[in-house]
């Protein structure tokens, strides 16, 4: 990459999720400054005086994925850092299935959060990273997002629908010097998945964080993390409906 680690600023939404806390260190760790972003203001400020301590650049910043009037300052804030200007979103939320089953008004909430909240800032950030010809964005979808299933299909929809989203991002993107990588997960030990059923090969958020720095210094374009999940979800996608629609996966 032609970029310089010194001048990077990375903002980072979702920034109270594990992944999100040990991608900002990573990244920190690297010499980039970081623009924490989330609801929780409390746990924010921790982990900017944190970063701050150990000579980082960091700031905490209001960000709610249904209050597009929270997106502007943020925004505007970037502009005002010098280099490239990078994000990571990290938001979503996943209701447990029989609840949304039971209350389809939770169906608005996991849209807005897991896709088009996140998709309607980033279309406010492209015109800095067009302007400046370079920065990257890691958005982070879900392995649920490559086919519909009956244990959590509404999220799935919402991080399909984000990781199209993506996408098109990235061809537009990438004619001025910017890039998007799209990071699909499977099971990872974060609040999302505690005390969920059925759950095997969790990853450590670590790791994850690990494998998405990895994919942005490479300038990759989708990536399975842990790798194996590449695999685990082509024999799912290739499961012939007939047969699909009688599984209880």
């Amino acid at each position: 990459m032609t970029k310089t680690k010194q001048n990077q600023c990375w903002i980072i939404l979702g920034a109270t999720s594990s992944m999100a806390r040990a991608f900002a260190q990573a990244v920190a760790d690297q010499g980039a400054s970081v623009i924490l972003a989330g609801r929780d203001m409390d746990d924010l400020k921790r982990s900017a005086s944190d970063l701050t301590a150990r000579g980082v650049n960091a700031a905490a910043v209001k960000f709610d994925a249904r209050d597009i009037s929270t997106f502007q300052p943020i925004i505007d804030r970037a502009a005002s850092e010098d280099g490239v200007i990078n994000a990571a979103v990290f938001v979503g939320s996943m209701p447990a299935q029989e609840d949304i089953d039971a209350d389809p008004s939770l169906i608005e909430g996991v849209v807005k959060d897991s896709h088009t909240g996140p998709a309607a800032f980033l279309t406010m950030l492209a015109p800095i990273i067009e302007d400046r010809g370079a920065g990257t964005i890691v958005g982070v979808g879900s392995v649920a997002g490559d086919r519909g299933r009956i244990g959590n299909y509404v999220y799935g929809s919402a991080k399909a629908g984000f990781a199209t989203y993506l996408s098109g991002l990235r061809n537009r993107l990438t004619s001025a010097g910017g890039h998007v990588v799209t990071v699909k997960p499977g099971f990872v030990d974060t609040a999302m998945t505690w005390g969920i059923e059925g759950m095997f090969l969790v990853a450590p958020p670590k790791k994850v964080a690990a494998d998405i720095l990895k994919a942005v210094e490479k300038q990759r374009n989708v990536i399975y993390t842990p790798f194996f999940w590449r695999y685990i979800m082509l024999i799912i996608r290739h499961i012939p409906e007939f047969i699909f629609k009688k599984m209880s996966i």
